[in-house]
């Protein structure tokens, strides 16, 4: 793909930072669903957690965007349907998803293009910038689980997004429990701080809310099965495979359940919460690595001495 150049309305990014997700990984592998719904096709650059410094902008954009550290919203709507005048470009039918879908490029690159309308200016270092995008979905979601400071909720998953609920959760005085299968995940969510669980070892607890935050297409259910009656539930995980959930337990529990889609809306939440300290996600980031390793980390592999950390970091400047 040729260098980016700033058409109107947009900037180009010198990419300082960019995480790897799970849906790079699916994207690498072939099984995300986008290349199946023709929503997205090779060739793609992929990567939508990043953070950068506007290098360039459009003839119409404020100069002042010019060395400011921003991120900005993966999400970029028509800007004209209703659900984008309504607020909800995140939902927007014809939508481009940076570096996922419609072929808009992603931050797994030197440089970035992106409408000046998505960014978010960033008071933080590139680090913490690039959990930004992951920090809003959780932000997000645990805003749906709406927990007053005492209450009790249950995460499922102990992945970067679980894990970051819980960071976001426990920062608002909630009282959070975790759930999971590997022991390596498990004892990394317990070194936060955090009790976390496998199923046999769960205790039985009053959950006031559970966030399913895993792709296990059998925990939608155990979700609804866990929570206290008149709780909540918020999925915000992705299955592979289609999940079945009876809704008569939903009915017959008076449980709301909430999907929460991307970190739009979230993100200026993420930002305030790392900037002041409330919330601190670095010790998710296992290693950063230049682009020449993204393969190997795409493909799965993860060196020894990186730890149970979830999250890779890459700075294509290396």
């Amino acid at each position: 793909m040729s260098a980016p150049v700033a058409g109107p309305g947009e900037v180009v990014v010198d990419v300082e930072r960019c995480g790897v997700c799970g849906t790079d990984a699916e994207f690498f592998s072939g099984e995300m669903a986008y290349l199946h719904t023709g929503e997205a096709a090779y060739p793609i650059r992929i990567g939508h957690e990043w953070a950068g410094v506007v290098a360039a902008v459009g003839s119409d954009v404020d100069g002042s965007w010019l060395g400011r550290r921003v991120t900005g919203d993966t999400m970029l709507g028509c800007g004209r349907c209703e659900r984008c005048l309504d607020g909800r470009q995140h939902l927007c039918a014809d939508r481009h998803e940076i570096g996922i879908r419609h072929g808009w490029p992603g931050a797994l690159a030197t440089q970035l293009p992106v409408p000046v309308r998505a960014l978010h200016e960033l008071p933080v270092d590139a680090e913490l910038g690039a959990l930004v995008e992951p920090g809003a979905n959780a932000v997000r979601a645990v805003r749906a689980a709406a927990l007053s400071a005492g209450r009790r909720l249950l995460v499922l998953g102990p992945g970067t997004i679980g894990l970051l609920c819980a960071l976001f959760a426990a920062a608002d005085g909630v009282e959070v429990h975790l759930l999971g299968v590997s022991p390596e995940s498990l004892e990394f969510a317990r070194s936060l701080g955090f009790p976390a669980w496998t199923a046999a070892e769960l205790p039985a607890l009053r959950f006031d809310a559970v966030i399913d935050a895993s792709n296990a297409a059998a925990l939608p259910e155990r979700a609804v099965s866990l929570v206290e009656p008149g709780g909540r539930v918020v999925f915000i995980g992705i299955a592979g495979e289609p999940s079945r959930l009876d809704t008569r337990s939903l009915v017959l529990k008076d449980v709301t359940a909430v999907g929460v889609l991307s970190g739009s809306g979230g993100l200026a939440g993420a930002i305030e919460r790392y900037a002041s300290g409330a919330v601190d996600p670095r010790p998710l980031v296992a290693a950063t690595v230049g682009l020449d390793e993204v393969a190997d980390v795409l493909a799965g592999h993860r060196r020894p001495e990186w730890g149970a950390a979830p999250k890779i970091h890459v700075d294509p400047r290396r």
